[in-house]
């Protein structure tokens, strides 16, 4: 009895211990961009394409469930905007128990490992983490390598600093965890493999249909659980489609070019 409500919301968020997810909480990041401006039409288009949750802000959520073609339901916690004074700066927007009222299935806290703002965050995803295996309420933990503490030309795709963060996730007591993909499938094997947890990829930002589907392939070769795509799919020009595309290979196992073919996706980019 003691893990079945947190297995039972796992199950919401997922199919068979896979994960596609689309955040939709880019609002208080960036505002009401394209494809957020409607987003009732975005959760409808991208839950019908076969993902198996939407992730908000608290204040969204009476937006969300009428749309959401029963799929599961995230609630993030903390954030920051590209026009203040730190994106790294990630400050609490909501509580646990703010996001059970939202008829959440799981919570999120997003952890910029190597950043100044690195400790606090720890502290409110360790918070986070106890108070919600409390009510059998899972935690994303999204832990991104990210700050002026770490070297090299490109550390946020580094499968060493990654795999730090993913273990931080799994240390301060996360259930998932969400980080950026290290651009091939042998180098994010060792990500993967530095945490019992399922790990998910961020999509990042857009990079074309081909090249997106590409690194899902890789990441799923590499033993991840799942993904995580935001502005790749709710600013696509067909998000469903990119959904479904997505999805064949998350779920399918789906090559990438049977994945875009077979989603009518590659037919218009020809």
């Amino acid at each position: 009895m003691e893990h079945a409500g947190l297995d039972a919301r796992l199950d919401r968020i997922s199919t068979d211990g896979r994960v596609l997810m689309v955040p939709m909480d880019h609002g208080i990041t960036l505002g009401a961009v394209d494809g957020l401006r409607d987003i009732e039409s975005t959760i409808d288009a991208v839950t019908r394409g076969g993902a198996d949750a939407v992730l908000t802000q608290k204040g969204i959520a009476p937006r969300v469930h009428p749309n959401k073609n029963d799929a599961g339901y995230l609630v993030h916690l903390n954030a920051s905007t590209v026009v203040g004074p730190e994106a790294n700066d990630k400050r609490r927007t909501g509580t646990v128990k703010a996001a059970i009222r939202a008829g959440a299935d799981a919570v999120s806290v997003h952890v910029n490992v190597g950043s100044d703002y690195e400790p606090e965050q720890v502290e409110f995803l360790t918070d986070v983490t106890e108070t919600a295996s409390d009510y059998g309420l899972p935690t994303l933990a999204m832990a991104y390598a990210r700050g002026a503490n770490l070297e090299g030309d490109d550390p946020e795709h580094d499968p060493e600093y990654l795999g730090h963060a993913v273990r931080l996730a799994e240390e301060c007591g996360a259930d998932l965890v969400k980080t950026a993909y290290s651009g091939d499938a042998d180098s994010f094997e060792s990500v993967v493999g530095s945490t019992r947890l399922p790990v998910i990829i961020a999509g990042g930002s857009p990079v074309g249909d081909e090249a997106t589907l590409d690194a899902v392939r890789g990441a799923m070769d590499a033993g991840a659980a799942g993904v995580s795509m935001g502005r790749t799919i709710f600013q696509h020009r067909d998000p469903g489609a990119m959904t479904r595309a997505v999805s064949a290979v998350v779920h399918d196992d789906a090559p990438a070019a049977d994945a875009l073919a077979e989603s009518g996706l590659g037919e218009e980019a020809e």
